[in-house]
């Protein structure tokens, strides 16, 4: 298959080592606009993600910290067989025209008329095959949660990214809550012991289960934890999901995925100076803010690393309620992922 054929192309024997993998975390020896002001394209209008940054990127009166960064282009095309995702395209197409956004037939038009790119498509399975042709363009890219549908899809975005010298980063809007970076930062509890992260954590059947949305509340966990977390256990119910963390320092992380609870987003951090909440969440503008300041410097927020250990953790989970419960490891998870590449 053609996916399969990617992957191979850009994914070398890899294991828990892999994730020490050279990426630059600066700008030099990448490609990426340094001037203020950019014509963006999105792909993938099957989110309301898209709706919301065409509107503030392209309001009359955009905030300064866009620095002139402009839609100008997209192309509709998401999901195809995710019905909540596939009925939303016509009525976020006709949206996105109003904010004066050039809808284009395929990516390869799109790609002839920007300097960067989001990557929108709310479908993680498709976010490979999207991002290889913006990744060997040398356009800037930005992939929306999640950055795949697969830990190994994932490790084979950030090889082509390495490769093509372009840089590329993935997060959810929950990393940048305004407590979360000063918790991370050593601002509120100082030293961080340990943590409680939750998020709704609704299902879909295409996609490992925390992949889709409980990713929000996982990568809060992450965002005050850090890297560094060794294996987890989970504990499932129709209603709910507990997945408990121990990193490599003996810390202890958990997170919450809510179903059948009133809705919301948080947590609790445990510090060496204090107890304290996570939030409350305040919307996309924070994470708009660090994607059009990576634009400019091609610096990435956050790590490759990071990223890939994320989607471990999450596969992890799932592998722990197929076994009942038990311990999985990461680092099973990153040699599994490897031998599927090969």
């Amino acid at each position: 298959m053609k996916k399969d054929q990617n992957r191979r192309d850009f994914i070398k024997t890899t294991s828990i080592a892999g994730l020490t993998l050279a990426f630059s975390s600066t700008a030099s020896a990448m490609n990426f606009m340094s001037a203020d002001g950019g014509k963006i394209g999105i792909i993938g209008l099957d989110t309301s993600h898209s709706i919301a940054f065409v509107k503030a990127l392209n309001a009359a009166s955009p905030k300064p910290e866009y620095a002139g960064y402009k839609v100008v282009a997209a192309y509709p095309k998401g999901s195809n067989d995710i019905k909540s995702s596939v009925d939303r395209i016509a009525g976020y197409t006709a949206e996105v025209q109003k904010f004066g956004v050039e809808i284009v037939s395929s990516i390869k038009d799109l790609l002839k008329k920007v300097d960067v790119v989001m990557l929108e498509t709310n479908d993680g399975r498709l976010h490979l095959e999207q991002a290889l042709p913006v990744l060997k363009a040398g356009k800037t890219l930005f992939i929306d949660k999640p950055i795949a549908a697969s830990l190994a899809d994932a490790m084979a975005i950030f090889k082509a990214a390495k490769k093509y010298k372009v840089p590329v980063f993935s997060a959810s809007s929950l990393r940048f809550t305004q407590s979360a970076q000063d918790i991370s930062k050593g601002k509120v509890v100082g030293k961080v012991l340990g943590a409680e992260a939750f998020s709704p954590s609704p299902l879909e059947a295409t996609h490992p289960d925390f992949f889709w949305y409980g990713i929000h509340g996982v990568e809060t966990l992450f965002t005050v934890m850090g890297k560094g977390c060794k294996q987890v256990v989970r504990v499932s119910t129709p209603d709910t999901d507990v997945v408990v963390g121990t990193w490599e320092d003996n810390r202890i992380g958990t997170f919450r995925g809510l179903r059948a609870d009133k809705k919301g987003y948080g947590g609790t951090v445990f510090g060496d100076k204090g107890i304290s909440t996570i939030g409350p969440y305040a919307g996309y503008d924070s994470l708009l803010v660090e994607v059009i300041n990576f634009f400019k410097t091609g610096v990435v927020p956050v790590t490759p690393e990071e990223t890939l250990e994320i989607c471990a953790f999450m596969e992890a989970a799932d592998e722990s309620k197929k076994r009942g419960g038990v311990p999985v490891t990461l680092e099973e998870m990153f040699k599994k992922a490897s031998a599927q590449l090969k």
